[in-house]
């Protein structure tokens, strides 16, 4: 009578890859445990641990919001949106060309025009807007046109990037069909690729819009205008109670635009 077979215990990976595997993770550990201790070499510790009293106290100083101070903050609000809308529609303005500059499918040139036109995106998003709003603010001095051009310049990038990827991914089919009637490249750009990406392209421009608002909220801070001057100026006066007052005004636009732009995409999908 036979011996029954004995079958080897199925493992998913062979002890030697387990062991590579192991040691990969002891690396990866030691790693973070090299990178906190460099980038926490000069945190001083005692503040650290004194921020939740801080923060108590700070919170304490801060209510109730500075209701009446409200009045004078609707200009600056208005400025903060001006800043977003105008940005957001002179970056759309330049960002539009740059992409069906970019696309490979309606480049002029694969060998110059569409490497200059990556770069001028790639250096649009490479740069936050407070950068742009520093440098601009240096060059144009404080107010708001520093503003406008500083998120014109920031989303330049962003709509580029969004679109030219768009315009890659339209139907080449469509496209084709309107050639075989004979039209012409500027007649085909209009029948045959703008209707294409025109959902894609207002989508992408509310939701930089959206964020714009954001970013916008911030710029005064550096002298770019809207109602972060008003913000930077509580700060430093230690006005907390107008500081209050001013985080829920920004909480609210922002609210107000999320739900701008949820109303405009379910219009658009």
């Amino acid at each position: 009578m036979s011996s029954p077979s004995i079958s080897p215990n199925w493992r998913k990976r062979s002890p030697r890859t387990e062991l590579a595997i192991f040691m990969l993770w002891v690396l990866l550990l030691a790693f973070v445990s090299w990178t906190f201790q460099v980038m926490t070499q000069d945190t001083i510790w005692a503040f650290v641990t004194d921020a939740p009293a801080q923060f108590k106290d700070i919170g304490s100083r801060m209510m109730p919001p500075a209701w009446a101070s409200v009045h004078e903050l609707w200009w600056p609000l208005w400025e903060t949106l001006n800043i977003a809308t105008l940005g957001t529609l002179l970056g759309l303005v330049m960002a539009v060309p740059i992409a069906f500059l970019a696309a490979s499918n309606t480049t002029p040139s694969s060998t110059f025009v569409r490497p200059m036109a990556l770069f001028v995106i790639v250096a649009s998003r490479s740069i936050n807007s407070l950068i742009w709003a520093l440098l601009l603010v240096a060059i144009l001095g404080p107010g708001v046109l520093a503003g406008i051009l500083a998120i014109a310049l920031r989303s330049i990038g962003f709509i580029g990037k969004l679109l030219y990827e768009a315009i890659e991914e339209i139907d080449a089919d469509q496209v084709e069909a309107i050639e075989a009637t004979g039209a012409s490249s500027a007649q085909t750009m209009a029948w045959g690729v703008v209707p294409q990406v025109a959902p894609t392209l207002a989508g992408i421009s509310v939701f930089r819009w959206d964020i714009n608002i954001r970013e916008s909220t911030v710029l005064g801070l550096v002298g770019a205008g809207g109602i972060g001057i008003k913000l930077e100026g509580a700060l430093a006066t230690l006005a907390w109670p107008k500081v209050t007052m001013l985080l829920i005004l920004i909480l609210a636009t922002v609210v107000f635009s999320e739900w701008i732009t949820a109303q405009v995409r379910k219009k658009l999908i």
